[in-house]
């Protein structure tokens, strides 16, 4: 059923089989998965979002920083002694 839908954004399952967890993983289309507790359990710094119709990107510091980062380059060509 969670696959079947036009949303993925989080999954919370129940379980203490870490097998299960992992298959859980592998096979749920969801931007997150939450072993033994609810799907919008976070912390700050785990990266949060969704996949499919949910949502645009992710949160949390790393994709803050690079949203708000311009990427730039400066190259410095060794220009030779007798200059």
């Amino acid at each position: 059923m969670v696959n079947n839908s036009a949303f993925g954004l989080q999954a919370g399952i129940f379980t203490r089989d870490i097998y299960k967890g992992n298959k859980a993983r592998d096979t749920l289309e969801v931007g997150g998965i939450v072993v033994g507790d609810v799907p919008s359990w976070r912390a700050d710094q785990m990266p949060y979002g969704g996949i499919k119709d949910s949502g645009l990107g992710r949160e949390g510091i790393q994709f803050a920083m690079e949203d708000m980062t311009e990427i730039r380059l400066m190259v410095i060509r060794q220009l030779p002694d007798d200059r």
